[in-house]
């Protein structure tokens, strides 16, 4: 029985005998008002980096480990002789506990070559510099989504896009078989949904069958250490879905360290109107500083009814390659669309100068400047730039295409561009959103990498 306020991990040893070929897991657990998910870790230990072997959250009730395959969210490998780790995750816990059983079974398993893994490759068929379209946060069967990986790359595809970034919840099986599914066309970046109980972040850009640890709140102080990982072998971590308000699911980490914040998850909701709220007031401090923490999105599809690359980043990279689409997502040169028919340019110009999205405009602060908005296939949609100083008057986008022009100064610190379908009260839902040109000098600390 776990009890109200419990730990947030409970390990279960298990002793596994020598000759073992293949391991099964099943578990049951009082399900009124609780929500238990489950996970694995062999003989070499539950550290950090440690004898992680697969994790399911609450998707499923039961699992197989085996030398040549294993259910999805787990790793195929030997099944060795030693003290193995079931751990328990109690995500709720209703007033009464959480009473749980698990069973464990062990096999001789069905005779087969051993693993080999199938990584995808870490470029595709680009276009040299240009701009690609791709979604940041996808969910397999390999979580808890409901498409297989071939399904998911046959609808980013058909959804106009470039790459896509596979990012299971605390599990990197996935990472290990992209290479039958990407093809020659479509670029997958490895990465990873770290599920904590303080909120989720995406780390992009894992090596295949590389894990982040996911066991710590922000009171742990653990993060930090976490993030330095990570960037030494060149990720990016990005805070996802800040305002959900699902449990476990509110951000709750602050933005020290993070690379970008996921303000666009799924189909438009005040959720995300929150999270670009809290992004311009986060701009408000870094761009001061020298220091631009760009805004992504992702569809955070799971199921049938979420539709993949809704919405999706438009990233202008040298090619498409992962290390080139990180760079370009880090220095935030890049767009965000509900859908491929969407298409923009935005540029800041001051006498022979200009910068486009992610750019810096180095002009006087006094300095006035024009900017100028291009956009296809939002017709009827009204368009606006915000600044430091706040928004500018909006304008509808009477034609297809359709192009609008601002006038403000360089002492506007930035300027992005929003363009949303009409709505009969309030702002209406995003059509597309752009991270912002950066207006007049550094003013302190380093200029954005």
């Amino acid at each position: 029985m776990i009890a109200p306020g419990g730990p947030d991990w409970v390990y279960v040893p298990v002793e596994v005998p020598a000759g073992v070929g293949e391991l099964a897991v099943r578990y049951r657990y009082d399900a009124a008002g609780n929500v238990l998910d489950i996970g694995i870790f062999d003989e070499r230990g539950i550290e950090p980096g440690g004898g992680f072997r697969g994790w399911s959250g609450g998707a499923r009730d039961s699992f197989t480990i085996g030398r040549s395959g294993a259910t999805p969210g787990y790793l195929p490998g030997p099944v060795n002789q030693g003290t193995w780790h079931i751990v328990l995750g109690p995500y709720t816990v209703a007033p009464q506990g959480l009473a749980w059983e698990i069973e464990v079974a062990f096999g001789a398993g069905p005779a087969g070559p051993a693993f080999v893994p199938d990584p995808a490759p870490a470029r595709a068929g680009g276009r040299g510099r240009g701009w690609y379209r791709g979604d940041l946060h996808t969910h397999t069967v390999h979580s808890d989504g409901r498409r297989s990986p071939a399904e998911l790359a046959e609808q980013a595809r058909a959804a106009g896009l470039d790459f896509v970034a596979s990012t299971e919840h605390n599990t990197c099986s996935a990472s290990l078989g992209w290479g039958g599914h990407a093809g020659a066309q479509l670029l997958v970046l490895d990465g990873q949904e770290v599920t904590t109980r303080d909120g989720h972040w995406l780390a992009l850009g894992l090596a295949p069958g590389s894990l982040v640890d996911w066991r710590y709140r922000a009171a742990d102080g653990v993060l930090e250490r976490v993030l330095a990982g990570l960037h030494a072998g060149g990720g990016l971590a990005v805070a996802a879905h800040p305002f959900c308000p699902l449990p476990g699911c509110a951000w709750r980490f602050g933005w020290r360290g993070i690379d970008a914040v996921e303000v666009w998850n799924g189909p438009w909701t005040p959720d995300d109107e929150a999270a670009l709220a809290a992004w311009d007031r986060l701009l408000a401090v870094s761009v001061p500083a020298g220091r631009l923490v760009p805004a992504v999105g992702g569809s955070d599809a799971h199921g049938d009814r979420d539709r993949v690359g809704l919405p999706h980043n438009v990233v202008l990279a040298d090619d498409l390659e992962r290390t080139a689409i990180l760079r370009a997502m880090a220095t935030g040169r890049l767009w965000l669309a509900g859908s491929a028919a969407v298409d923009l340019r935005l540029a800041a110009t001051a006498g022979a100068s200009s910068a486009g999205i992610g750019e810096r405009l180095e002009v006087p602060p006094g300095r006035e400047v024009t900017v100028r908005l291009e956009v296809r296939g939002a017709a009827g949609c009204l368009a606006r730039l915000c600044t430091c100083a706040g928004p500018l008057p909006e304008a509808r986008l009477a034609g297809d295409p359709a192009t609008g022009e601002w006038a403000t100064t360089a002492a506007a610190g930035w300027v992005r561009a929003e363009v949303r379908r009409p709505a009969p009260a309030g702002p209406g839902p995003m059509v597309a959103l752009t991270n912002p040109v950066l207006l007049g000098p550094v003013l302190s600390g380093r200029p954005p990498a």
